[in-house]
């Protein structure tokens, strides 16, 4: 090894190797160095106060049916072809502005379920999902 040479004489070393101690903190002067700019770089501003609760308003649902005969069904009242949009655009005004879900009937025609998803888009309804039942 290097730093003593071995005698004849069976003494004691009396010498400490420096060697590894003088890496070991040489990385940690590095390790400092590195560190403590980083955590004494931040701004000191006072954070505003605020609760983690969860929001209890809940933006309204309004159901749009279209039955098999392709009638409108608004909630549970009938609506014409002539004043579904009125109606959807007064719904699209409302703030929070509400959901809409469509439910069509399986076998309604796909074209009245586009029709209807075309008078809530240009309604100014943002949220639109389509209501069906799971397979059993």
């Amino acid at each position: 090894m290097a730093g003593f040479t071995a005698d004849d004489t069976d003494e004691v070393m009396g010498e400490i190797n420096m060697v590894p101690f003088i890496d070991v903190m040489l990385v940690l002067l590095i390790v400092f160095i590195i560190t403590v700019p980083v955590m004494k770089h931040a701004v000191n501003v006072e954070l505003p106060k605020a609760s983690n609760e969860k929001e209890l308003i809940k933006p309204e649902t309004v159901n749009l049916s279209v039955q098999a005969d392709g009638s409108y069904f608004l909630g549970e009242e009938k609506v014409s072809d002539e004043a579904l949009p009125g109606l959807l655009t007064a719904e699209a005004a409302k703030e929070p502005q509400p959901d809409l879900h469509i439910r069509g009937d399986k076998d309604v025609r796909y074209e009245r379920v586009a029709q209807a998803m075309a008078a809530a888009q240009q309604a100014g309804l943002k949220k639109i999902g389509f209501i069906t039942e799971p397979k059993h």
